[in-house]
């Protein structure tokens, strides 16, 4: 947990101050790229195995 010094800095591990938030934009990154890898797994399988 991060802690406040009596100047009102705050003072972090590394470790906490590597964790980033994970935002919506995580999320459609994580969305789109799911998709399109399924799309062009079925597009293949479609070309190849028909």
């Amino acid at each position: 947990m991060a802690q406040v010094t009596s100047k009102g800095q705050i003072v972090e591990t590394a470790t906490e101050a590597r964790a980033g938030e994970r935002g919506p934009s995580m999320l459609v990154v994580l969305t789109v790229s799911t998709v399109a890898a399924a799309v062009i797994f079925a597009a293949l399988w479609y070309y190849f195995l028909r």
